[in-house]
């Protein structure tokens, strides 16, 4: 589920800013982005103790000990237990999460929520290195080690540990700053954000929220960018299926079933979408295009002033990372069929996947899809309903903090907001009208991304400075002092 990943997925990632873009970015000396000593060693701490507690979906896993583990680092620090709150959902004992709220001192004023998530994709040792088990806290050649230290355990415990600072340096905020460290991200299931919004609103209610699905991209050592998710698309899937009397196979026909299924899916890699930009787009495309400069560049600034200029959109439609922030896209990505090797196929699908943008009516895309497969004799039914995900707006109090603590710490390195082709718990928040931006100062090599792959890991030092960057920017957007 999560938009650290795959795609977007990188957090840190817009496969953006390919090898030409490094060249034009800054490198900063990190003088400055470090937190106190004292404040490191805690959140080393921290994700230690969260990445050897296993809160896969399995058998195995746990994700109520390790909210527990952070609440009991909380109320160690000296929260008042009327604070701090490990809610699990009724009959899932395994599935706790954790809500804890800084106080602030206008009780008018609506709080910040900063979200992360405490369960992980499974990991199995024998796919990882043998030195490097997914559940063992490993440091080594300057990296932390451990499934989870990139997504999203990282976060949960920079969150948990500038709680702490925060509040042992006397800070007092204008608003409440609340931590949610929640289940069931990874597997889209009801037991994480879903079930606080529905049992426990008021303890998650905000202006606004900090997340994942951001971050900093880096290439070759280089600061490229630092990046802000303000939408995600839309995740919709669809059955192709294509069916047929059957009969012998040393009798042939024409029609038949995986023969019209598969015309029906080349039809849907032939169409593409229409162009469909909206506020975060623009401003990814407007602002990356003196980045990445060239050819590319220009096509860029030329789409967003006209989303139908065909030139511009063949060369954004090259690279996937672009094409897929254009435009809705539909890929096959299962099939099935026949029930025998000397049988005429009774029955073949598919599955074909859809991210709609955020502002892309679902019927439509389903009545397009129809549309394709009809010629082919394929029945099109959709698969479940689709979750809107309407665009977090690009305010100046957001934006303008994000940039502002960006140009202290890493000076000319600039901000782009982006757009998820891949999804996290935000989407659960902005239909609950609390808006979302995927933001941590986080760097990642996008050449070397391992969010839910062989042996994840997070560089200390980017680490570190996501830290003090989350530090600086919530105490910019709380106020007081």
């Amino acid at each position: 589920m999560t938009s650290k990943l795959p795609i977007s997925i990188l957090p840190m990632g817009v496969a953006l800013l390919l090898a030409a873009a490094s060249a034009s970015a800054q490198n900063p000396t990190a003088g400055g982005t470090m937190p106190p000593a004292e404040d490191m060693t805690l959140a080393r701490a921290l994700l230690e103790e969260l990445i050897e507690i296993d809160t896969t979906d399995t058998e195995r896993g746990d994700n109520t000990r390790a909210a527990q583990a952070m609440a009991d680092a909380l109320l160690e620090a000296g929260f008042p237990a009327e604070d701090v709150h490990v809610l699990v959902p009724h009959d899932f004992p395994t599935k706790g999460n954790l809500v804890a709220r800084l106080r602030g001192s206008d009780p008018d004023a609506e709080p910040i929520l900063l979200l992360a998530h405490i369960d992980v994709v499974d990991a199995l040792p024998e796919d990882w290195s043998p030195d490097i088990p997914p559940f063992e806290f490993q440091e080594r050649d300057g990296y932390f080690y451990g499934r989870g230290t990139a997504d999203d355990k990282d976060e949960c415990a920079i969150h948990t540990a500038n709680l702490i600072r925060w509040r042992r340096e006397g800070f007092v905020p204008e608003r409440d700053i609340v931590i949610a460290l929640t289940a069931d991200e990874e597997t889209g299931t009801r037991n994480g954000v879903e079930f606080l919004l529905a049992e426990h609103r008021e303890l998650v209610d905000a202006a606004f929220a900090l997340n994942e699905g951001g971050g900093g991209a880096e290439r070759n050592g280089r600061k490229v960018s630092n990046n802000v998710q303000a939408a995600e698309k839309v995740y919709l899937s669809f059955w192709f299926a294509a069916k047929n009397p059957g009969g012998h196979s040393s009798l042939p026909v024409r029609e038949n079933a995986i023969y019209e299924l598969s015309e029906a899916l080349l039809a849907v890699r032939e169409y593409d979408f229409p162009v469909m930009l909206n506020e975060v787009t623009e401003e990814f495309f407007e602002r990356s295009a003196d980045l990445v400069g060239g050819e590319t560049g220009e096509a860029m600034r030329r789409i967003v002033d006209d989303p139908e200029d065909a030139e511009a959109l063949a060369v954004l439609s090259r690279q996937a990372s672009y094409n897929a922030r254009l435009r809705t896209t539909c890929v096959a990505t299962l099939v099935e069929g026949g029930h025998a090797e000397n049988a005429l196929p009774q029955l073949a699908r598919a599955n074909v996947n859809c991210r709609l943008q955020p502002n892309h009516d679902p019927d439509e895309v389903e009545e397009t899809l129809r549309r394709l497969a009809a010629p082919s004799g394929v029945e099109v039914e959709r698969r479940r309903e689709a979750t809107p995900s309407p665009p977090s707006p690009l305010t100046g109090e957001v934006l303008g903090a994000i940039e502002q603590i960006t140009e202290e710490m890493w000076p000319g390195v600039p901000v782009l907001p982006v757009m998820s082709s891949g999804a996290t718990d935000a989407v659960y928040l902005r239909n609950a009208g609390i808006p979302v931006y995927g933001v941590s100062g986080i760097f990642g090599d996008v050449d070397d991304v391992r969010v839910h792959g062989r042996d994840e890991r997070i560089r200390i030092d980017h680490f570190h400075e996501g830290q003090e960057f989350l530090y600086r920017l919530v105490k910019a957007l709380a106020g007081g002092g």
